[in-house]
């Protein structure tokens, strides 16, 4: 094993067969794009490119050449979000009616991003992980403030329509005095909340919430009306594995490329959460007008 700072020497050299890109997000596009022309197959920092043409060029990159291409949304390999993503597939929440996600805390100001590019990509990829199949943002809309001057947006508010009518909703903040790391999923039959601050107790499961009576199974004289019920059950804080998100994640990009299959943050993954972001900032540079997201990159 040998240093360098040559890329050409990394691409030239045929021991190598994959390569791993923690660049600036503009220099994301044209090395990837050289790695895979080289036969090298790719696993890039978050974002995965700097646009959504540059991310579908990328994909295209490695469609044709039969390469790994993986994004290292590392948030999507720990072990409280792979337990989220079971139930949620499992069923076990219901339906989800809401997302909550905070993630705050003092610094770091970036030079050439702004808030929503250095935190969000974090909540979008788990957002995107989670989800059950056919559930899928559909619109987005950003508010975003810069009291203190630093010319891009250090405070943001993402929202994101689901295809369901359900709702997520993301906060990102350089500016809080406290870090807080929660996510809040509200399902029809149960609401988990992950606070990732809280090594002993990150996920909690509530059996509380609202139950609404459907017409169809009133009495025909209550039907003008829906009854809402209120239920308060236990909570329950699942056992979680300790496993580094790191080494699954690095072991996931393996597997891709042993058995050919996409991985958990494959390409596409990385594509659905670029176009959020983009919509966004096309969202936040017109006052939060909600900003349509394009349909042909669902799971």
């Amino acid at each position: 094993m040998q240093a360098t700072d040559d890329f050409a020497t990394v691409l030239a050299d045929p021991e190598i067969r994959a390569v791993a890109l923690a660049t600036p997000a503009g220099t994301h596009a044209p090395l990837a794009t050289a790695a895979l022309r080289a036969g090298k197959h790719v696993l890039v920092e978050k974002p995965l490119a700097a646009t959504v043409e540059e991310g579908k060029a990328l994909i295209a990159e490695a469609d044709a050449r039969g390469l790994t291409l993986m994004c290292d949304h590392t948030y999507c390999y720990t072990p409280a979000v792979t337990r989220i993503r079971e139930m949620l597939h499992a069923g076990d929440l219901g339906d989800v009616h809401y997302i909550d996600s905070v993630r705050i805390n003092l610094g770091l100001v970036q030079k050439d991003i702004d808030v929503m590019w250095d935190l969000a990509p974090h909540d979008l990829s788990i957002l995107d992980s989670i989800l059950p199949s056919g559930v899928h943002p559909v619109a987005v809309s950003a508010h975003g403030a810069d009291p203190i001057g630093a010319g891009r947006s250090c405070v943001a508010y993402l929202t994101l329509q689901l295809n369901t009518g359900a709702i997520a909703h993301v906060h990102v903040n350089w500016l809080s005095p406290v870090k807080v790391r929660t996510t809040m999923v509200s399902g029809s039959k149960r609401t988990l909340v992950w606070d990732d601050m809280n090594p002993s107790q990150r996920i909690a499961v509530y059996d509380r919430g609202v139950d609404v009576a459907t017409p169809e199974e009133l009495a025909t004289e209550e039907r003008r009306d829906i009854l809402v019920s209120y239920r308060s059950g236990d909570m329950v804080a699942p056992a979680l594995a300790e496993r580094e998100a790191l080494r699954t994640m690095v072991d996931e990009f393996e597997r891709a490329i042993r058995t050919g299959t996409p991985a958990l943050t494959d390409g596409r993954s990385g594509l659905r959460v670029l176009e959020i972001l983009q919509a966004a900032s096309e969202s936040l540079a017109n006052g939060g007008a909600t900003v349509a997201l394009e349909s042909g990159e669902q799971k």
